[in-house]
Order: structure tokens, then sequence, then C-alpha cells
């Protein structure tokens, strides 16, 4: 017995395999039978069944498109075959129809190859979940799940909803949300998402967005729309395959009539003509475009970055100028402390930490989080305060082993955007700590190989401070450093990169960076932390925030427009070797059958060799 993998279609279950094996065996049974000399009724009768089975769903096809007008180069092949059949060349009309056939049984099986790879993207949400009642638990629907509900995720289980731990402890493997190789630590307050998969612990979440509306139920909405959408080389193809086809029609016409007016023999000119129409069809280049494009996209979504449709793939690939914001994107979004500078000189360094954890401990302050973590990566152990109190845009006080200890912000001392504060014990002054948004350890990186891929230094746009714009800038290798800029400038000076013959991708996550990303010819959008807006905006969304994959993903984009390119010289050329055969010798229709379907399954092979784990760059 076969199995079937969860998710996924047995080659059996496809019609056109099923179809495609019935005709194949009639044909076997007529050739033998026409071999054996059997009666000719018999033969003919099998090998017009074979015809029959495989040439009615095509032929089907093609009268619904001659319906609406249009010519379906699927019809092209029945009528070859019927022709050849109505001169007496049954064999040779059956051997088409199976050829055919069987072609478009493969290209089926490796069109749901692909499909199966975008699918596992779309296994991962829970059909159910555990929803704690009052003292007890009832299972429900996944989708039944409302904000602010609490469910209880158990070992081995998965996640069934985006939310925030307020109880347990365990380990989250969340690589196919976001791409993280390794389990992730939760403890309460930390966020989860809707797939991700529990390993150890049990975890009690409350639900903080809609099922409907949850990281995996965008990641699925884009991938549907990615499988549905073309690109825009694809309509052109389908534009240009109408009135190719019609000359296709109107040239097999005109090689049968002509040459007939002028007292040709009616069986090898209409036989010359048939294999005209089959040769000439355009079934290979039209099928040049969409599998590299979609085998790309599946391969980007298994490495963490969701490309929203065929169209966004083939603009990433075009680009030739990148705009990357600085806060959240290039930078981590939050400060950290970067420098302590002790004022008495009976003071170390840690001992000023120490004393400001120890009164921050108790805010909520983002630079009190960036202090007291400071003080928990230096391994120091904090003194008990009390009689905490905050002073909104002032700073905190507290009494730490008797002293009055205060921690107070100094704009005076925060140069190029950073954030100063002084530590005071009893009035006087001991240190003053220094945090700044740090930069991303791969964003150097990330520059780097998009100076490399595009052949331009990147450009930094940034709403902050000029200043702070230029030290990011430094430390990732970017030349041109723009701050200062309001939502719209970024927007305009993306516009002047294009009106410089430029095809921008601008890189960011704020909604601030959705003016420039819609300016631009494509952008890629932080989905982990990205803003909703920013995100619809984006062609692509990276979802572990890692900015190795933004290069990544261009540079695959790349190469899925080259495939298309070579996939587009291969049937051409083979279109035109075939046709000139034809048209200047004496080319076997068994053998332009074999050639133009050879051609068909070849360009479909070479794009789904995307689909490959080594077809991600660096792999």
């Amino acid at each position: 017995m076969v199995r079937v993998a969860p998710g996924k279609v047995g080659v059996w279950a496809l019609a056109e395999v099923r179809w495609a094996c019935a005709s194949t065996a009639l044909f076997a049974l007529g050739l033998g039978a026409w071999w054996a000399d059997a009666p000719a009724w018999l033969w003919w009768a099998l090998l017009l069944a074979c015809c029959v089975a495989g040439g009615w769903e095509p032929a089907v096809a093609g009268v619904r498109a001659l319906r609406e007008r249009t010519l379906d180069v699927d019809l092209l092949m029945v009528v070859a075959a019927a022709g050849a059949a109505a001169i007496g060349q049954v064999v040779d009309g059956a051997l088409l129809i199976v050829i055919f056939a069987t072609s478009g049984a493969l290209e089926a099986v490796l069109t749901r190859r692909t499909a199966d790879s975008v699918r596992a993207l779309l296994d991962l949400a829970p059909q159910r979940a555990t929803r704690v009642v009052g003292d007890g638990e009832e299972v429900v629907d996944a989708s039944a799940l409302r904000v602010d509900d609490e469910v209880l995720v158990r070992p081995g289980e998965r996640v069934g909803a985006d939310g925030v731990v307020v109880a347990g402890v365990g380990e989250v493997d969340e690589a196919s949300i976001t791409g993280e190789p390794l389990p992730v630590a939760k403890t309460v307050g930390a966020e989860v998402f809707a797939g991700s998969l529990n390993g150890s612990g049990a975890l009690r979440v409350r639900v903080t967005r809609d099922p409907a509306d949850s990281v995996l139920a965008r990641i699925v909405a884009m991938v549907e729309r990615a499988s549905a959408t073309k690109a825009r080389t694809q309509l052109l193809i389908e534009k240009v395959e109408q009135r190719y086809s019609l000359g296709v029609v109107v040239a097999t016409l005109a090689l049968f009539a002509v040459p007939l007016a002028f007292g040709a023999e009616l069986q090898p000119t209409l036989l010359r003509a048939m294999t005209f129409m089959i040769v000439a069809s355009p079934c290979a280049l039209v099928l040049a475009t969409m599998p590299p494009l979609l085998a790309a996209i599946a391969n980007a979504g298994r490495h963490g970055v969701l490309v929203k449709s065929a169209v966004a793939m083939e603009r990433l690939g075009g680009v030739t100028a990148v705009a990357v914001d600085k806060t959240g994107t290039l930078t981590e979004g939050r400060p950290r402390l970067v420098d302590v500078r002790p004022v008495a000189s009976d003071v170390r360094a840690d001992e000023v930490v120490a004393l400001a954890a120890a009164v921050e401990r108790w805010s909520e302050h983002p630079v009190a989080s960036a202090i007291v973590s400071a003080a928990s990566e230096r391994g120091l152990e904090l003194a008990e305060a009390r009689d905490f109190r905050a002073t909104p845009g002032v700073g905190v006080a507290a009494v730490v082993g008797g002293r009055k200890v205060s921690v107070v912000a100094d704009p005076s001392s925060a140069v190029d955007g950073e954030t100063a504060v002084v530590v005071e014990v009893d009035g006087e002054r001991v240190g003053v700590l220094v945090l700044a948004d740090r930069v991303r350890p791969s964003s150097a990186g990330a520059v780097a190989g998009l100076w490399g891929v595009t052949g331009a230094r990147p450009v930094l746009l940034s709403g902050d401070n000029p200043g702070a714009a230029q030290r990011v800038a430094a430390e990732v290798g970017i030349e041109d450093a723009r701050g200062g800029l309001l939502p719209q400038d970024k927007a305009d000076a993306v516009a002047d990169l294009r009106d410089r013959g430029h095809r921008v991708l601008f890189v960011g996550d704020g909604v601030n960076d959705a003016p420039a990303m819609a300016t631009a010819d494509a952008g890629i959008a932080l989905g982990r932390k990205g803003s909703d807006l920013t995100v619809e905006t984006a062609d692509a969304v990276v979802l572990r925030d890692d900015l190795d994959a933004v290069p990544a993903v261009v540079a695959l984009a790349r190469r899925a427009r080259r495939v298309v390119v070579a996939n587009l010289v291969i049937a051409g050329s083979i279109i035109l070797a075939l046709v000139t055969w034809d048209l200047v010798g004496n080319l076997p229709l068994p053998l332009g059958v074999a050639g133009h379907e050879g051609s068909t399954v070849l360009v479909a092979l070479n794009g789904l060799r995307l689909l490959a784990k080594r077809a991600w760059p660096g792999k």
C-alpha cells in the first residue's frame, strides 16, 4: 500500500495521471494488435479508445476556450491527432495523444510537487486547542478562540493562537514560523505564535490576536495569493499565446491548402501540416515562467521569507538599488547599555550598574529594562530597594542599603542618538550610563550581501537624528546615510532613486516605512516586529527578522529570473529547430511530437530545480 503524507496528494489521485495511464495501456494493446496482424477493427478500436482517453479533457478545455473566443494550445494537439487519424495514420495520432497525455501528467505531478512545498507552510496550525474555563478546561476548535481566552499547551502540542505566556515555562520550536533553528525558552510574558511546537513544559497562554489575524493566518493568506497570482512575464506570454496560436492555425492551413492547390498529394501534405501545428505550438513557452517563480517562492518560504506573489518575486529579481531603514531594521529597535562612566573615584563601573538596576527593576520603562538586562548579563547581585518613586519625564529613585539612589535623565551627556542617565547616591553623582539602540549582528553582512547582489551600496534612510544615522551607517558599511526624515521624506528619497533609473528595493519595519515601501519597486518587511501596515505593503516578509535573509532572497529571485530567460531560450530554440526541419526537410510526426513534448517537460524540470535546498544562497 502506498502511504500518502498528510496534506499531500498521491500521484494516482491526479486525474491527468489516471487518464494518461489508461491511454498508454490502450496504445500498447492497440500497437500489439497491429504488429500481430490482428483484425483492423480491433487495433483501430483500441487506438481510437486511446485517443479518447488521453484527449477528451484537452478537447473539452479547448472547446470551452473557443466559446470565450480564445485558442487553447491543447486543442491544437487534439486537432492534429484527429487529422492524423483521418488520413489513416491512427498509430501516429494515438502516439501523439499518448505523449501529450503523459507530458500533461508529468507536468501535473511537478506542479503538485511545487504546491505541496508551498502547502507545507499551511499545515502548521492546529485544528483544536485546550481552552481554560474557570477551574476546568475544554477542547474547542482553534478557530473559535477569541482575544483574552486562555489556552493550555502541553508538551508536544502546537500553540493554538498568537498570545502571551501567563504561566509556565517551556521551550518552543518556532522554526516553522520564524526560521529560528533552535527551540526558544518561553517564560511568563514571552510571546508565542500559532503553529509553533511546544517541546517541554506546559504553558498557559493568553490569546492576543484573533486566530483569523494571527501571524500564521497572514502567512497562509500570503502563500495562497502567491500560488494564485501570475508574473508579468507570464501574463505577457499568455497575451502573445493567443496571437501566436492563431498564427500557427493560419500557417497550418496555408501549409495544407497551398501545396494542394499546386497538385500535391493529400496524405503527405496533411501530415506535414499536422506536424507543423504540433511542433510550433507554444506549450513550452507558456510553462517557461511560472514553475521557476513558484519554486523560488516555496524555497524562500522554507527559509522564513514569505514572498507574496510571483509578481513580487519577479520584482525582487530586478532591483538595482536598496534603501534601508535604521531603527528596528539595521538595529534591534530597543536600547542597550553601551557605556558606563564612573564619576566618583571610589566607585567601579559594576557598582554603578548594580545601584541603577536595583532601582530600575521596579520600573517598566524601556531604559529600565536595558539597565536591568545589563546587570543580569554582568552577573551582578542586586540589593533590595524600597520606597520606590517614579517621576515621569525625570527619572526614578529608591532607598538602597539605607542610601537614596536616583537615576535621572541627562541629555547633556548624550550624543548621536544615545540616551544618557545619571546615577546619584544621596544627591552626589557617582556615574553616567549611556544607552543606544544596538546594531543587529547580521546588519553588516546583510549590507555587504546586498551590495554584492545589486552592485550598488545600500542607502540608509532614517527618521532618527543625522548623527545617529551616521553612527549606525559607519558600523554597517553604508556611505550614504540620511537622518531626520519624515515618512514622506523617505518616500521622496526612494522616488529620487527611481528617477535616476534605479529599480529600488526598500527594507523596513515601522509604520513610517510604509510610504517609502509603497513608492519603491519592491519592498521587504521584517515581519516579527514589523507593523501590520508595513507587512501588508511589502512584497516579501522576513519572519525571523534576520537581515541575512534579505540578500539571500534577492539572489534567489535573480536566479529565478535567469532560469525564466533560459527556459524561454530553450523552448524558443527547440520550436525554431523543429519548425525549420518540418518546413525544409521531412520531420517524422513521432519525432516532432517527442521533441515538442520533451521541451515542455524540460523547461518545467529546469524551473523546479529551484525547489532544492541548495538553491537557497549560502547552502
